[in-house]
């Protein structure tokens, strides 16, 4: 298993990224405040654990995390790291008040408005490059398109294509929770790399039919998120969150199964879900949210901890895990 320092080339971009990166969503406060201060500390400890890939986007905490995430980064060498945000929401102050945010908490006034249209996209992009504090992003994803299909590859794609080819940015992808939809970008478009959360973990594997082979097949490169499926794979009890919401029992059972042969072989859960998606050779990238300096350093140490070759064996046999599937 590659360690969380090591880099792998995205995609055909140039770019090298960090084989572990920090998701920024729980910084913005998702599901809990998280203050200024905290903030800091977590994004400092990714630092100094050698992460150098670092995402956000402009609906993680109404533009709180960009901002947070900017300023820590501010201060560093901008070819020291790789960046990735996001377009497809302008955060817009709402006409009237409304309550808090459903998901963020502690957040600034302004809520989230989708715009996949090409003019809607190139504001999105200026107004990110201001709260991030930087001339260049290096990664951008049209995000969470799923009810917005036409008019991202009408208008998104067109405007990150334009912005590639004049080198404002890097890499023009797509971030959603789907793998599916993703397979129809990379069909339409020119894609560098994609962001799928969630479709590819220990209690999911459709990805290897489609998406992963033609990825691997158009050298684009894959960043894998929601390793835990909302954490269901961190604690597989009842009330237990499968895709943000409460998960249904068959999956907490068959969550449970995999704990029991992992406990069987003295190895975390929590580390066979964060390593299994890294084997896949489309993947370049495991992303995982903290909202402390005690779990990224979990997250880090979980990256690399010793897995015996015995329990991907268990997990095939027992049909725990696709067949196909490559293992570390």
């Amino acid at each position: 298993m590659p360690l969380a320092t090591e880099t792998a080339p995205l995609g055909s971009t140039g770019l090298r990224t960090t084989t572990l990166g920090l998701g920024t969503a729980p910084l913005g406060g998702l599901y809990q405040p998280v203050s200024d201060e905290a903030a800091e500390a977590t994004i400092a400890k990714a630092w100094d654990l050698g992460l150098r890939f670092f995402d956000t986007a402009p609906q993680y905490g109404n533009g709180l995390s960009e901002r947070r995430l900017g300023s820590f980064l501010s201060a560093k060498p901008r070819d020291s790291y790789v960046l990735c945000t996001k377009v497809g929401r302008l955060l817009r102050r709402p006409a009237e008040a409304v309550g808090e945010d459903a998901y963020y908490k502690a957040t600034p006034p302004e809520r989230p408005v989708f715009d996949f249209s090409y003019d809607g996209v190139m504001r999105s992009f200026e107004e990110s490059l201001e709260r991030l504090g930087t001339g260049r992003i290096d990664v951008l994803h049209i995000h969470d398109p799923d009810d917005h299909y036409d008019e991202a590859v009408a208008g998104a794609y067109r405007a990150l294509d334009r912005l590639r080819s004049e080198g404002a940015i890097a890499a023009v992808g797509a971030g959603m929770n789907q793998s599916e939809m993703l397979a129809d970008f990379a069909r339409a478009g020119r894609f560098d790399c994609f962001l799928l959360a969630g479709r590819y973990t220990l209690l999911e594997q459709g990805a290897l039919a489609d998406f992963l082979p033609l990825c691997e097949q158009q050298g684009i490169g894959v960043i894998i998120g929601g390793v835990y499926n909302s954490g269901i794979l961190a604690n597989p009890t009842a009330g237990a969150k499968f895709n943000y919401a409460d998960a249904d029992p068959a999956l907490i059972a068959r969550a449970l199964e995999l704990d029991e042969v992992c406990r069987r072989h003295d190895v975390p859960l929590k580390a066979a879900a964060i390593q299994f998606p890294a084997a896949h050779p489309a993947v370049a990238s495991i992303l995982t949210g903290a909202r402390n300096e005690a779990e990224i350093v979990e997250n880090e140490a979980l990256f690399r901890h010793p897995i015996p070759p015995a329990l991907w064996q268990e997990l095939r046999e027992r049909a725990l895990i696709d067949p196909a599937a490559p293992t570390p």
